[in-house]
């Protein structure tokens, strides 16, 4: 959306800052004050020549008259105030205030900025404090020891004889318990203190999976140029990166599955394919006689000078469940790694049509500098035959696009997990959130 041309207002507000009357400024120049005042007033366009002389004079660089304080710092200060039901009427006048004061203009953008970490960190805390099996099962072990410590010691404090064996029994359970009691405190004290990585604190043999396939960008280059390198010698290789049986189990199934997806679109023929422009799932496995979820989840081991804005997709994908069974986080969208994502995901969408590709546009809820365009589908396997229960399982693809302000609202906006979540009257809402939402309390039946 264009934005009205504002240098006569920035002329008459820089003259008043540096206390200049018109007239002075006028006569400076070489033009009548009455000239300088359609000027001002922006009746009048003002460029080549005389622009220089009233830049000089005022002791500002031409550029900041005609320009103003930048596109950039403007649409940074549209993108705070979109975050508002209400920003009010002065909306409109963003770029006057990004010109009249600079430094409080940045101000408010990266105070915005710092908020916006914050509200992502209090998201993955809460989701981490609710949902973290080991932190539960560590919790409850130290109330469990508590009660046991505090039951015996109040035997012992009754003060009534009790026979010498029995006395020594009270007294080896305290200590026995009060060693497991440091054991368990001292465990969890570490699991918590880990340097603000909070990310990356592993429990469950999928993070183990996720944090290892960070660490190579989501693509295995092994199995890129030669797919017959087997995956047990791969996770052999990752040494104590899995810690447990099942991790290691969880990442072999994930290299078979990469292989077999290598296999049917060679990165040769695969990258030429996207680096000429192609970059739409269906096509693509249209063009190499494959199926979609394969396309999807070969589109999200390539890095990111493949895409626009260097931006490499993100994927989701969950079983019939909608446990989420793998995520890869993209720029401004990272699923919860404990808690129930957001329901009206494309995802889960995908679910409801199986076999039907879903299209869809969304915006996470806080995050105006970026949108997604999504491919989902649901498909069905039946591995243990007609008469079992089908595996079902869906794909979603994220691709980050950078908004445009002014740009018309994408269909809907989802969140991350309805704890976090400060979009108003979501029909699909489990809890309330703990962030300042007004709405109505979550509706069943």
């Amino acid at each position: 959306m264009a934005r009205p041309v504002l240098t006569g207002s920035r002329i008459r507000q820089y003259r008043i800052d540096k206390g200049l009357r018109q007239a002075e400024l006028a006569r400076e120049c070489g033009i009548s004050p009455s000239y300088l005042n359609l000027i001002e007033h922006n009746r009048r366009k003002i460029g080549g020549a005389l622009l220089n002389n009233v830049a000089g004079a005022l002791g500002v660089n031409t550029a900041t008259l005609s320009e103003g304080a930048g596109a950039a710092l403007t649409e940074a200060l549209d993108a705070v105030a979109g975050g508002f039901a209400e920003p009010g009427a002065d909306i409109e006048r963003s770029e006057d205030f990004a010109g009249r004061f600079p430094g409080w203009a940045r101000l408010v953008t990266q105070q915005h900025a710092r908020v916006s970490e914050l509200e992502r960190l209090v998201e993955t805390l809460n989701d981490r404090l609710t949902h973290d099996p080991f932190l539960s099962a560590s919790l409850h072990n130290v109330l469990s020891t508590v009660t046991a410590i505090r039951s015996t010691s109040g035997i012992l404090a009754t003060g009534d004889e009790i026979e010498a064996a029995w006395q020594a029994r009270f007294h080896r359970n305290i200590y026995e318990d009060s060693q497991r009691l440091a054991e368990a405190t001292e465990a969890l004290v570490g699991y918590l203190d880990v340097g603000g990585d909070t990310d990356r604190v592993l429990s469950l043999p999928l993070d183990e999976l996720e944090a290892w396939l960070s660490d190579q960008d989501w693509r295995i280059d092994a199995l890129e140029t030669d797919n017959d390198t087997a995956a047990s010698d791969i996770v052999a290789q990752a040494g104590s990166v899995f810690s447990s049986s099942a991790a290691r189990a969880l990442a072999t199934a994930f290299l078979e599955r990469y292989r077999a997806d290598a296999r049917a679109l060679p990165v040769g023929p695969f990258e030429e394919a996207v680096l000429a422009g192609e970059r739409d799932p269906m096509r693509l496995s249209a063009r190499f006689s494959t199926d979609l979820p394969r396309a999807m989840r070969r589109l999200s081991t390539l890095p990111a000078r493949f895409f626009k804005g260097g931006f490499p997709p993100g994927l989701v994908i969950c079983d019939g469940s909608g446990t989420l069974a793998f995520r890869k986080p993209v720029r401004g969208f990272a699923p919860p790694r404990f808690g129930a994502a957001c329901a009206v995901w494309p995802l889960f969408q995908a679910l409801h049509r199986p076999l039907t590709p879903v299209r869809t546009d969304v915006a996470l809820v806080g995050q105006d500098d970026v949108r997604f365009q999504t491919w989902s589908i649901a498909t069905s396997d039946y591995v243990a035959g007609f008469e079992r229960p089908p595996v079902v399982e869906s794909t979603m693809l994220l691709m980050p696009v950078l908004a445009s302000v002014g740009e018309e609202d994408a269909p809907y906006q989802v969140g991350t997990s309805c704890r976090v979540c400060a979009i108003r009257d979501c029909p699909a809402r489990r809890e309330p959130s703990i962030l300042n939402v007004s709405e109505p309390a979550p509706k069943f039946g």
